[in-house]
């Protein structure tokens, strides 16, 4: 295996030369982006009673990650042709090619090191960018007021049964060991509301919900009785008080996964969740095809004047894939394309892409 490789100090000389420029051009465009972003949403934070410099710190460390997230393969097929530009120039790669090396060869070091910036960028999407992007959401969500503290319970949540409307001021728990807490239902005939039921809690009882110390308040007449024990809400299901709408940028692999089982278990749509499930994976992994879309600029005679055209090829092939990707996504979100196509087609079409081109170019 050690023979598909240059030299043990090649390898390191181009992984070094290729991580150098990657993250220079990554720290260049965080600093630059942020800086713009943070023109548009300061005013918004300091414009909150009470906010000052520490918020405009703490929005800039939720930001950051997902800056980063979003533009490492940029970064990587920027500094991938950066790399064999300047070994172009300097007929490094015309000296590797005639020790007789491959295309493939003189790019297995780039391809190697893109695998590992390939497994961080998971790692770091996973560990950091999701908590951040989720504590960044809901901060947007307050307009940068103070947080509430999250246990994990869920409260305000409105179901409709038929014609009624169940209000929960907070639910406890999971499946049938749901507890409800605060419970109001609205009793309506058509549109017209004839009482209001409110009950302290709730619990699961067979294909319904036993309230405890329910009152019933009559609209019409005005008055307020004790009703006691009540069972209500057969057609209401325990997930559609613990299930709420999933942001699949906020949560991990895992977790998001478990949301797609749930979901698939209440009978609620997941085809665009499991599109971006898939994406986690083909997202960082788009870091190692960088260097076989811009391996054009690597090769062909420098001083032939063609360098920076070769440049902007591998540019151009990159920006497209981006495009595509993104496109698929959205396809997949809409329902147009199953959701392993979504995340994947892209990936693949442009493999074979840089492939088919680089093949070309050992001819």
């Amino acid at each position: 295996m050690s023979g598909f490789f240059p030299s043990r100090t090649m390898s390191i000389y181009m992984g070094r030369m290729f991580l150098t420029r990657t993250f220079a051009i990554l720290a260049a465009l965080v600093i630059i982006l942020q800086a713009l972003d943070l023109l548009s949403e300061s005013g918004k934070i300091l414009a909150v009673q009470g906010n000052g410099s520490d918020q405009v710190w703490r929005y800039v460390g939720l930001r950051i990650p997902q800056i980063v997230s979003t533009f490492l393969p940029f970064s990587v097929l920027l500094g991938t042709i950066l790399t064999l530009i300047t070994m172009n120039a300097n007929s490094e790669v015309v000296a590797l090619k005639a020790s007789g090396l491959s295309t493939h060869q003189v790019l297995a070091p780039l391809m190697v090191t893109a695998l590992g910036v390939a497994i961080v960028s998971f790692a770091f999407n996973e560990r950091i960018v999701a908590r951040a992007t989720g504590t960044l959401e809901q901060w947007k969500k307050v307009e940068y007021g103070p947080l509430p503290i999250d246990r994990g319970d869920r409260s305000n949540v409105w179901v409709r049964d038929g014609d009624n409307l169940m209000q929960v001021t907070q639910v406890r728990g999971k499946g049938d060991a749901v507890q409800l807490h605060g419970i109001k239902i609205y009793e309506r005939t058509g549109r017209r509301l004839r009482s209001v039921v409110i009950a302290d809690h709730g619990v699961r009882d067979g294909e319904g919900w036993r309230i405890g110390n329910a009152r019933r308040f009559d609209v019409n007449t005005g008055q307020t009785a004790t009703v006691g024990s009540l069972h209500v809400a057969n057609d209401i299901r325990p997930d559609q008080f613990t299930l709420q709408q999933v942001d699949a940028e906020s949560l991990p692999f895992t977790q998001l996964k478990e949301a797609i089982d749930d979901l698939k278990l209440a009978g609620r749509p997941t085809k665009a969740l499991e599109g971006s499930l898939w994406h986690k994976l083909s997202g960082p992994l788009s870091a190692i095809l960088m260097p076989l879309l811009g391996a054009v600029a690597a090769f062909g005679i420098a001083r032939s004047g063609k360098l920076f055209v070769r440049a902007v090829i591998g540019m151009a092939l990159g920006f497209l894939y981006f495009v595509a990707d993104n496109f698929a996504l959205s396809m997949g979100n809409l329902g147009a394309y199953p959701p392993f196509l979504a995340a994947w087609a892209p990936f693949l079409l442009f493999a074979m892409i840089g492939e088919l081109v680089l093949l070309r170019t050992e001819e």
